[in-house]
């Protein structure tokens, strides 16, 4: 997919099983590394706190990002802007076996440069692409109660399910912070059914 914005011409792709090879030659693991970090910094409630390095920021898709992909559980989705990554989101596949029709979307990253340009939306439609492709027809995820996420997620067709109080420390550990439970069911919902588009491989 790829799509017209003012900073120029956005690519989403999904990431190739070969980027989780040690030697990173076309710099993604880098990239990616540098993207969640300038989020975490910028206040996004990702998991992490302060003090998050560039180097923990690695580690996180190095370790616990990349094995899955390598293994086909995990797709992995980057927006591209020339050939700088500026988006990412994820759909875990490795679900139970009683729950071979579900996917959890996790890390929706947008780089604090460049936000409100459309790009989370089209990675988020893109994640529906994804998923009924792998047969996944219900995605559930979870976000800070409040945030401009949550309302983009119910802007395309997901549903809350409720809060849980406290969940979660915010990113300078200052605040417990509460998270909204969500899904959408892609069976009956429409929304992203009338975007056609052929993901990058």
């Amino acid at each position: 997919m790829a799509f017209a914005s003012e900073t120029g011409v956005i690519r989403i792709e999904t990431l190739k099983s070969d980027a989780s090879r040690a030697n990173d030659g076309n710099g993604d693991i880098e990239m990616l590394a540098a993207l969640l970090h300038a989020c975490v910094r910028a206040g996004a409630s990702v998991s992490f706190v302060l003090p998050f390095s560039h180097e923990d920021a690695k580690a996180f898709w190095i370790d616990q990002v990349l094995p899955g992909v390598a293994a086909g559980t995990r797709s992995l989705l980057i927006a591209r802007l020339s050939n700088r990554i500026i988006g990412t989101v994820q759909l875990d596949l490795a679900t139970p076996p009683n729950q071979p029709h579900r996917a959890e979307v996790r890390k929706l990253l947008v780089h604090p440069d460049v936000r409100r340009r459309g790009i989370a939306k089209a990675l988020m439609i893109a994640v529906d692409q994804v998923a009924r492709t792998a047969r996944r027809t219900l995605l559930t995820l979870d976000t800070v109660t409040g945030g401009p996420a949550e309302r983009l997620y119910q802007s395309l067709g997901y549903f809350s399910l409720g809060s849980i109080p406290r969940y979660a420390l915010n990113f300078d550990s200052r605040v417990l912070e509460s998270t909204t439970v969500m899904y959408k069911d892609l069976t009956t919902s429409e929304q992203g059914k009338v975007h056609s588009f052929s993901l990058t491989e």
